[in-house]
């Protein structure tokens, strides 16, 4: 089957990527030239583990194309993806789905065979409809069905979600549209991946409720941390005790600085406004937003109160370890180290900091920040160690150099790598989250 991917970002590179492993014929479409420059020239225009030499090996095996044109590369594919960005609005904060609408409208003008179209983009409830109303005005005599197939790839782990995935959501009322979709994923039918076959809205809205249920999880453990702290509780032994429990579960129990990155932010914010045009305010969901927006700040504050407070802080100098939402990623979007930091450079403090794979993208977000080349070169001669991403290059640090290269051996730990006992034998202030 011929497979169009129209975006070729990081959902839809991935997507395109494993698609062709499964056999299929696959192009992958953006307008930007450059992009497919470096995608012939196999350079990844994102950092995702394994996916360089997946794409690598279907070009070579001719299953997987790049280009810059839509009308001619959509001739004679079944399944035509969506796979656009849908960031925030400006001004309102609803989803931006100019994108997705033009390439629908791109599709319309240039279809010219049977298709689904699909819609892989995290888009608001209704925008199925749309997608279809404006392929319907493009006066298109072909058969089409608009379907809706929301992704759940984690950055990092994206190619074995992809592969492994624990369900695969399609979203149709069409017999064509589910029978394409079905040929589309049949390869995963030997893994026994469930397929779910909802209506079209369901779709749309199932991606949005489970970011907003995996937010509210985060920032539930994040509160418990607080408490813990005051009544001298061990967070991690309160989220091991509440995961164990089936109805819970252990995944996004782990307190730190924040939710951030690509999705969580952007699609919480999404939900709510189509909650306000339904008028059905999700008070829950506002709650979990402001909260992770005050926690991020806090964090920074808690470094400030390590350092002896604001009046002691004013001039020292902090080495940040890690600056992506997460590891194995470099993806800085709505990232808590950008708040932290700035609350620390609010403070009169200067920040020096260091992440294997995202200060390119952090250092036109975090202009007052040093860069430094590596973990112990911004670590030297600094008052503090604040570590805000756990990449595991710095879960072994060595923590005898790490206490002859700072001016006092201070040490924020705001992922609970380390032990808080082991820390205070080798003579370090160790201040960590959600335990004494």
């Amino acid at each position: 089957m011929k497979i169009a991917m129209v975006g070729s970002g990081y959902v839809g590179l991935v997507s395109g990527a494993c698609f062709a492993d499964f056999g299929h014929d696959v192009v992958c479409i953006d307008k930007d030239q450059s992009k497919i420059d470096r995608l012939h020239d196999n350079i990844m225009p994102i950092y995702e583990p394994g996916l360089a030499g997946l794409v690598e090996s279907n070009v070579k095996a001719d299953r997987l194309t790049f280009s810059t044109d839509l009308a001619e590369a959509i001739q004679g594919a079944s399944a035509i993806f969506i796979a656009v960005g849908t960031p925030s609005r400006r001004g309102d904060g609803h989803a931006d789905l100019s994108f997705v609408h033009a390439v629908a409208r791109e599709i319309g003008e240039n279809l010219s065979n049977d298709a689904v179209i699909v819609t892989k983009s995290t888009v608001p409830v209704g925008t199925g409809d749309e997608v279809e109303r404006i392929l319907q005005e493009s006066g298109t005599q072909h058969r089409f069905a608009v379907v809706s197939n929301p992704e759940f790839l984690r950055e990092g782990a994206a190619i074995g979600d992809f592969k492994r995935p624990d369900r695969i959501v399609i979203g149709t009322e069409d017999d064509f549209g589910r029978e394409v979709m079905t040929r589309v994923y049949r390869p995963l039918f030997i893994n026994e991946s469930p397929i779910l076959f909802v209506s079209r809205r369901s779709a749309e809205l199932i991606k949005y409720a489970a970011n907003a249920f995996l937010a509210t999880k985060i920032t539930f453990i994040n509160e418990m941390a607080d408490i813990c702290e005051k009544v001298g509780a061990n967070v991690q032994d309160v989220s091991r005790g509440i995961g164990t429990d089936n109805r819970i579960g252990p995944k996004f129990l782990h307190a730190g600085p924040g939710y951030g990155g690509s999705c969580f932010p952007k699609d919480t914010l999404a939900l709510l406004k189509t909650a306000e045009d339904y008028d059905s305010p999700t008070r829950l969901v506002e709650a979990v937003v402001q909260v992770n927006e005050s926690r991020k700040r806090a964090m920074g504050r808690k470094v400030v109160d390590a350092l002896g407070g604001a009046s002691e802080a004013r001039g020292k100098t902090v080495a940040m370890l890690g600056l992506t939402f997460k590891p194995n990623t470099d993806d800085m979007r709505d990232s808590p180290a950008i708040a932290v930091a700035q609350t620390l450079i609010d403070a009169g403090v200067k920040v020096r900091a260091y992440d294997p794979e995202g200060m390119e993208a952090a250092a036109p977000l975090m202009p007052e920040v040093e860069m430094a080349e590596g973990t112990y070169e911004a670590i030297d001669g600094a008052d503090a160690v604040v570590i805000v991403t756990e990449w595991d290059v710095f879960r072994a640090l060595d923590i005898k150099r790490i206490k002859s290269l700072l001016t006092a051996p201070v040490v924020v730990d705001l992922r609970n790598i380390y032990k808080p006992d082991e820390m205070r034998e080798l003579g370090i202030e160790y201040t960590s989250v959600g335990r004494a």
